[in-house]
């Protein structure tokens, strides 16, 4: 029996990731929850501000399959005022000690050198980055540990990247030469491969329609040649999927979402970045029950 073209596309398992305390393996895609203890995020600013809504939040996220808990102190959607220093770390810190025992990994989603810092100490796993450690003393403060690193293509930076249009001449080569820069630079900075993971960046200095939705058609192709570095997909509630179903509210884009992380999957993503994690681990499990009929029938 044929399977279909997209039944094994791009199904090359990706490399196990080091990340901290954890060695992460890819036979299924991993889900990795949102945790923003912001008051001002796209979706959910405000909800987890307070510590024990913040804990709360994160246990039901693991008990719905939740693999990895990324938690945020600053809001990085279009447009976003920066976050002081100390308030970033008033926000994160408690969390990430409260939660070290949780049992999956910690990440925590910031561009700071010195909110890396901290967190590492305070227990996190990895660490998630816009600016894919290109500010001065990034690299520095990740590279003598185990922690695994997520290096994010995006074109600005938060306060201006969708007022500009941005331009490219084709945007999932240029997002896999940034990435091939990128892993070039912290390998050769001490940074081991095995650390590493790679997020295309979707809404982060890319029109709404045309370069998103050809990074995620074309998403294996955005990872560097002859690399099994994992992919990352950050698609949930964002404009994106508003713009092609209409929903102006990113809570009601909870079907578009789920949508989105099971095209990740199926083009590669080792990694979805979600909200809705209930949702998500469902129709992944339903997406993986098909591919194994598939192979078991060829």
């Amino acid at each position: 029996m044929q399977s279909s073209p997209l039944s094994n596309a791009h199904h090359a398992v990706a490399q196990p990731l080091q990340c901290g305390r954890f060695r992460l393996s890819f036979e299924r895609p991993l889900i990795m929850g949102i945790l923003n203890v912001t008051p001002d995020s796209f979706s959910d600013g405000g909800r987890f501000v307070a510590r024990d809504a913040a804990l709360a939040q994160a246990a039901d996220m693991i008990r719905d399959g939740a693999d990895i808990i990324d938690i945020g102190g600053e809001s990085t959607r279009p447009g976003a005022p920066p976050v002081p220093l100390d308030e970033e770390l008033a926000r994160v810190i408690p969390v990430i000690e409260a939660l070290r025992s949780a049992g999956v990994p910690l990440s925590i989603d910031t561009y700071k050198p010195a909110v890396m810092r901290a967190a590492l100490n305070a227990g996190a796993d990895m660490v998630n980055d816009i600016w894919g450690l290109r500010r001065e003393g990034a690299v520095d403060a990740v590279k003598d540990s185990t922690c695994g690193v997520c290096v994010m293509h995006m074109l600005g930076e938060p306060q201006t990247m969708q007022i500009h249009e941005p331009v490219y001449r084709d945007v999932v080569t240029e997002v896999r030469e940034f990435f091939e820069e990128r892993v070039r630079t912290l390998t050769s900075e001490g940074i081991a491969l095995e650390r590493i993971c790679l997020d295309p960046g979707f809404g982060f200095g890319k029109s709404v329609i045309d370069h998103n939705y050809a990074l995620l058609a074309h998403f294996a192709e955005t990872r560097p040649s002859n690399l099994r570095v994992p992919l990352l997909a950050g698609m949930s509630r964002k404009s994106m999927l508003g713009a092609v179903t209409g929903r102006t509210q990113p809570a009601e884009r909870v079907a578009a979402s789920v949508a989105a992380a099971v095209c990740a999957a199926q083009r590669g993503a080792a990694i979805v970045r979600v909200h809705d994690v209930a949702a998500t681990s469902d129709a992944l499990k339903v997406w993986q029950a098909v591919r194994a009929a598939g192979n078991a029938t060829q």
